[in-house]
């Protein structure tokens, strides 16, 4: 990986490697969460597949397939998601914002964002566990996503 890559060079110019340890593992884009009407409620409820130890998928590679809520981030999407946690290095490094003092590729390792409560396997339930019917009693925060 080249040096400082995040700093120097957009998205749509990172390579495979880069782009994949952008991402911290925290796994807030796994949490259960419901756009509607410009609002946004996240709950601290993981999707099924979100290893909560590890907060990594269980199934990378046909996560999109088994779980049609999840979405597969690229250069040209990130835009559009503005779910994004304001956290994540890939809409940060779109917004020309730097990386949060704890990410990994500035710490190296996990340990910083476990020891801030930022991996959601420090609070997260699996939605194996969380019956429909109980969602409401999980709901993490909500917003008004900008337009």
């Amino acid at each position: 990986m080249r040096e400082r890559f995040w700093e120097r060079y957009s998205l749509g110019e990172l390579n495979q490697k880069e782009w994949e340890a952008l991402c911290d593992g925290c796994g807030k884009c796994c949490l259960k969460r419901v756009v509607k009407d410009n609002h946004m409620t996240v709950y601290s409820v993981a999707c099924r597949l979100l290893d909560l130890n590890t907060t990594r998928c269980s199934d990378y590679a046909n996560r999109l397939e088994k779980m049609p809520t999840c979405h597969a981030l690229t250069p040209n999407n990130v835009p559009q998601y503005t779910w994004l946690p304001k956290t994540c290095a890939y809409r940060r490094v779109h917004l020309g914002k730097p990386l949060p003092e704890w990410h990994p590729l500035l710490t190296g390792n996990r340990n910083e964002m476990r020891k801030r409560g930022e991996k959601v396997g420090t609070f997260a339930l699996s939605r194996n566990d969380v019956n429909k019917r109980q969602m409401e009693r999980h709901v993490l925060k909500e917003r008004q996503l900008k337009k």
